[in-house]
């Protein structure tokens, strides 16, 4: 036996938060115009907001306008709560693009180059119906649960910092034998008696969420296990945007290849390649070639075609690698500009996948996560696979 780990954070986490504030804005940039280069970071902290970052746009959204909206939206309309967005300071320090990365994005050959050098992971596993790990997925449906029982009215005392946990045990031929611990912390109002938090968030979050029989006999359950919660937000701890980069992505169970996803318009292939990564390896496990698959991409600054792209499905691949990886670069482009058409990147909202998952998300019709290739990544692999055979025989 062992055992894996997730955690997720609510909206209203000081991260998160950053997180949402930065999507907001880009998608405030690439409404007024799609071709919108934007790099935005958010900085939370006690009673304000500094926004800073490079954009190139046509668009002039009024920043701090936004940024309020976002912020109230979450709920931070006091100082007690942790925030206040109709009074807090909100500062902002927004740059040009640099020359020298816009020479390689916009190309003159009229190809998208990469915005930066780096790797990207997409995983994919059939452990759930989304294609995620069971963990990260609960960690997800806990804290999203957080936070609809806050604004809902269901329990009103709570505040909109929150985090989540899940650790899930596992056999020796990685099956799920069932949920081993769950940690939950839930900021709240300080009237409120820690033992009615604890009761109310185990009948309204956790049993509406968790089925009993997936619980193990002895597992461990933690609800504000230091007893009290009640600063938080940006006035308990400093939000940032791009901190919570496992949260975003499979929950700590696959590679990540380091660059963070909020606040980049899809030329950042930290982001869009990324999804396409994901895209890729959910449509590989959903065809049946295998169980696990975690795909890898790098690319070099201003080329617009990965410099490499690599497989690996963890012993649980029913035909050769080889042949799933051939069977990828020809069913999907892998350029940036393929990607950002593939998945139709600049047309869609970010903000929605900004908490509690940027995969998995069966509650959003995410380009990335259908897997409308499935049949033609079967034919196509069934196709090489036979060739392979004859090739084989013919020796």
């Amino acid at each position: 036996m062992y055992f894996l780990t997730s955690e997720s954070v609510t909206e209203g986490h000081p991260d998160k938060l950053c997180d949402i504030v930065s999507d907001s804005l880009l998608d405030a940039y690439l409404k007024e115009d799609p071709l919108s280069h934007v790099a935005l970071e958010t900085v939370a902290s006690k009673d304000m907001l500094f926004i800073s970052g490079e954009v190139t746009s046509k668009g002039a959204p009024d920043l701090i306008e936004k940024a309020r909206e976002a912020v109230l939206a979450i709920g931070y309309d006091s100082k007690e709560k942790g925030l206040d967005g109709r009074n807090c300071l909100i500062l902002t320090n927004i740059i040009s693009q640099s020359p020298d990365i816009s020479m390689g994005v916009d190309r003159a050959d009229g190809l998208i180059g990469a915005g930066d050098q780096g790797m990207m992971y997409g995983y994919a596993c059939d452990e759930t119906e989304e294609y995620m790990p069971l963990s990260i997925s609960l960690a997800h449906k806990l804290a999203a649960r957080l936070t609809q029982v806050r604004k809902e009215g269901i329990l009103p005392y709570l505040y909109p910092d929150g985090k989540t946990q899940v650790t899930i045990a596992y056999d020796r031929n990685d099956q799920v034998i069932g949920i081993k611990d769950i940690v939950v912390s839930a900021q709240h109002n300080a009237r409120v008696p820690i033992e009615q938090v604890r009761a109310d968030i185990r009948k309204h979050v956790i049993d509406e969420m968790i089925r009993p029989e997936d619980m193990l006999a002895d597992i461990r359950i933690h609800i504000n296990p230091t007893g009290r919660f009640v600063t938080g937000g940006p006035l308990g701890d400093t939000g940032l945007t791009g901190r919570k980069i496992m949260v975003d992505t499979y929950g700590g169970i696959a590679r990540h290849g380091g660059g963070a996803f909020s606040g980049k318009d899809p030329s950042k292939v930290d982001r869009s390649a990324a999804y396409m990564a994901r895209y890729a390896a959910k449509n590989l496990a959903a065809a049946g070639l295998c169980g696990k698959c975690e795909l890898n991409l790098a690319y070099a600054i201003g080329i617009p075609q990965p410099v490499s792209i690599k497989i690996d499905c963890f012993g649980t691949e029913r035909i050769p690698i080889s042949i799933i990886e051939k069977t990828a670069e020809n069913v999907f482009d892998f350029s940036v500009a393929g990607i950002i058409r593939t998945l139709s990147l600049t047309s869609i909202s970010y903000k929605p996948v900004a908490a509690y998952g940027h995969f998995g998300r069966r509650d959003l019709d995410l380009p990335w996560e259908r897997t409308d290739k499935v049949q033609e990544i079967m034919d196509i692999a069934a196709g090489y696979l036979a060739d392979s055979i004859q090739a084989m025989s013919g020796q």
